[in-house]
């Protein structure tokens, strides 16, 4: 993955992010209340080799002037009709309102469509109020398998192929 949106640079995870990257992730998670967990549902970004790369997933960094400000990934799961789960979709306040959300939401989407997936899993907590809203206006719907303790809402869509 190599794009823009604006002025922000999308690019693939690299070994040197790790550090910043899940620091980006605590720091927004931090910001809504929420726990920042290394040794349970946020083990994924300090161990991207093993959770995203390894097993066909992407993790991808934003950055915008040369400052990593946001981070997105996904990963195939074995709930579902080929599905994958989308994964770590978090931007610094400082870069929220500007359409990078649903860019990159869509920029996940035909990427995995183009993979030949199925179905797409989400999981959120309801303080995160911008994300559910994303989700749910572009056609994500609940279900009731919510698996990582700090949140209590999860969606599937189904791609059409």
């Amino acid at each position: 993955m190599l794009t823009y949106y604006k002025d922000y640079l999308i690019r693939d995870w690299k070994a040197s992010d790790r550090l910043t990257a899940a620091k980006v992730i605590e720091t927004v998670l931090r910001e809504y209340g929420l726990p920042w967990q290394p040794q349970e549902a946020d083990q994924d970004v300090l161990e991207v080799e093993r959770f995203y790369l390894s097993v066909g997933g992407e993790f991808w960094i934003v950055e915008h002037n040369s400052k990593i400000v946001g981070t997105a990934a996904y990963y195939p799961i074995s709930k579902g009709n080929n599905g994958v789960e989308i994964r770590k979709m978090y931007l610094l306040p400082q870069v929220r309102g500007q359409g990078l959300g649903k860019y990159l939401l869509k920029e996940l989407e035909t990427t995995i469509d183009n993979k030949g997936y199925q179905e797409i899993f989400i999981e959120t907590a309801s303080i995160l109020k911008e994300a559910v809203n994303l989700y749910e206006n572009y056609g994500y719907q609940p279900v009731t398998e919510v698996e990582t303790k700090r949140c209590d809402r999860a969606y599937i869509k189904q791609l059409q192929r």
